[in-house]
C-alpha cells in the first residue's frame, strides 16, 4: 500500500495508482547540506527499543492513525523466516520530526482479525486507509480470505481496523455491503477511498462484478456499515486500479480510475469516472493502454496532468482532458510523484526496470516538475541501483517541513530487506542518503500482539 494519499493534486503526493511527469534538475545551492542535516539513523541497537505510540487528539492528515498530526507508515510483506505464513502488517508511527523507529506496531489476523464462521483469516494485508468514521483518526482497510464453499455470493473479504489516540487497536470489523449494492457472485474487493459525493467525508468504491462498481457513502459506523448505499454503478472497465482517488477536474468531487483487462504485455486501457453529488457516475477522459497511470501538476499551467507507463515507454503530459504531448523512453517502470522541493509542483519518480538511459532494475530516478514539456536531456536525481529489487513504498511529508519524503524498500534476498526514508530537500530534491533505515524483520520481535 503506497503512501501516496490525499484528494489534492498539488501537495506532498500526486495520487491514484502512482504519479507523473517531468523536467530536469539544475544546480544545487544546498549541495552537501542535506546529508549533514539528515544523518542516517538505524532501528538497530538503542534506536529499536520499543517506544509507546504517541497519543493524539485527532487531525485531518492522511495516514494519521493516532491523530497526532503526523503521517504514519504502513508496511506489508514483512520479511521473515519460513514460508506460507502471513507475518502481518507493520506500522511505524510518525511525529513532528519524522518517523519514530521505536514507535512501531505489528498487526496480525490472530490479534486483530475478525472471524468468519468461527475462523480467523489466513491472510491479512493492508489495502487503503482513510478516516471512514470521520473522528479525526485514519482507519486501515484490510483484505482477508474468509471461508467460502464456492456457492452463491462470497462473503465480503474487507475489514476495518479503526484508528484511535493509541493508534490502530482492537479487533477489526467487517465492511458491510448491502445486498442491493452487490451483483453477481464476485468478491466485493479492491477498495478505493475518496470523497466522491463532495460532502467532506470519505466514501468507499469497491469492485462489484464485471464493469460494475459498488459505491458506499460515508461516514461509516463502527459496525462497518456505510451511511447509505445504492445499486451498483456501471463503469467503462472491469477492474479498479488499486490506489487513491483524486479530484482531477478540480470541481470538488474526487474522481476514480478504472481499467479494462490487461493484455499479454500487462497493459490495459483506462478511463476516468467523474465524481458528483450522486457519487462516481459519469465517464470522463479515456486513456491509452498502459501498465501504470498517475496524475499531478508538473508544469506551470493550471491543468491536471497525467502520465501513462507502458512496456515501450511513458506517454506524458495529458492535460486532463487533453492529448499526449511527449514521451519518455523508460520501459516497464512504475510511476510515483511528490513535491520534494516544496515549490507547489509535482516531481516524477520512475522506478523498476529500464527507468532511464542505462538504468538498472533497482535504480530510482526523480525528475523536477518545472516546465510544460519534458526535457529529455535534463539531468535527474538518481538513487543508484542496489543489490536486490527496489520499490517505492510511500511518498509523504513525514518530517513536517512542507516537502515530501521518499520511502524505498530493497529486497536483498530471502528474509532480508532494507527500508530507507529519503527526505525531500530544496535544490537537490532528494537527500543523497536516507534519514532512517531499518529492516521489516524487526517487527517480528514484537510478536503478534495476541
Amino acid at each position: 500500500m503506497r503512501q501516496t494519499r490525499g484528494s489534492g493534486v498539488v501537495g506532498t503526493a500526486a495520487v491514484l495508482s502512482c504519479a507523473l511527469l517531468l523536467a530536469g534538475c539544475g544546480g544545487n545551492d544546498d549541495a552537501g547540506k542535506p546529508d549533514a542535516e539528515h544523518r542516517p539513523v538505524s532501528m538497530a541497537g538503542k534506536a529499536s527499543a520499543q517506544q509507546p505510540v504517541p497519543r493524539g487528539k485527532g487531525s485531518k492528515v492522511d495516514d494519521d492513525f493516532n491523530g497526532d498530526g503526523a503521517p504514519d507508515l504502513v508496511l506489508d510483506d514483512l520479511v521473515h523466516s519460513g514460508h506460507g505464513d502471513d507475518a502481518g502488517i507493520g506500522v511505524v508511527y510518525g511525529s513532528r520530526g519524522g518517523l519514530r523507529p521505536g514507535a512501531r506496531q505489528l498487526l496480525s489476523a490472530r490479534a486483530n482479525g475478525a472471524r468468519t464462521k468461527g475462523e480467523l483469516p489466513a491472510s491479512f494485508e493492508s489495502e487503503a486507509s482513510c478516516d471512514l468514521d470521520k473522528d479525526g483518526f485514519s482507519d486501515l482497510l484490510v483484505s482477508t480470505d474468509p471461508p467460502y464453499d464456492g456457492l452463491g455470493q462470497p462473503p465480503v473479504p474487507l475489514q476495518i481496523i479503526f484508528g484511535s489516540p493509541k493508534g490502530l487497536t482492537g479487533k477489526a470489523v467487517k465492511v458491510k455491503v448491502p445486498a442491493q449494492s452487490r451483483i453477481g457472485n464476485d468478491w466485493s474487493d479492491q477498495p478505493v477511498c475518496g470523497d466522491f459525493d463532495g460532502d467532506g467525508g470519505y466514501d468507499l468504491v469497491l469492485h462489484a462484478s464485471g464493469a460494475r462498481l459498488t459505491f458506499l457513502r460515508g461516514p461509516f459506523k463502527r459496525t462497518g456499515a456505510p451511511r447509505a448505499a445504492g445499486k451498483p454503478l456501471t463503469a467503462p472497465g472491469n477492474n479498479l486500479v488499486t490506489g487513491e482517488a483524486t479530484d482531477v477536474d478540480r470541481d470538488g468531487y474526487d474522481d476514480l480510475l478504472v481499467r479494462k483487462a490487461t493484455n499479454a504485455s500487462g497493459a490495459a486501457t483506462s478511463a476516468l469516472v467523474l465524481g458528483g453529488p450522486k457519487g462516481p457516475a459519469e465517464t470522463g477522459v479515456l486513456f491509452p493502454a498502459g501498465t501504470d497511470i498517475a496524475f499531478g501538476r508538473f508544469g506551470k499551467g493550471k491543468a491536471t496532468d497525467a502520465a501513462v507507463a507502458g512496456p515501450a515507454g511513458v506517454a506524458l503530459r495529458y492535460d486532463v482532458p487533453g492529448t499526449g504531448r511527449g514521451a519518455l523512453e523508460a520501459k516497464n517502470v512504475t510511476l510515483d510523484a511528490g513535491d520534494f522541493d516544496g515549490d507547489g509542483l509535482s516531481e516524477l519518480v520512475l522506478s523498476g526496470g529500464g527507468s532511464g538511459s542505462g538504468g538498472g532494475a533497482g535504480e530510482v530516478r526523480v525528475f523536477r516538475g518545472r516546465t510544460a514539456l519534458l526535457d529529455k536531456n535534463a539531468s535527474a536525481t538518481v538513487i543508484p541501483a542496489a543489490k536486490g529489487t527496489t520499490q517505492v513504498l510511500g511518498i509523504a511529508d513525514f518530517d513536517g517541513d512542507k516537502r515530501a519524503d521518499l520511502v524505498l524498500r530493497t529486497y536483498r534476498g530471502d528474509g532480508e530487506d532494507t527500508v530507507g526514508v529519503y527526505p525531500g530537500v530544496k535544490g537537490d530534491l532528494i537527500a543523497r542518503k536516507p534519514q532512517l533505515t531499518f529492516s521489516t524483520r524487526e517487527f517480528l520481535a514484537l510478536g503478534d500482539g495476541s
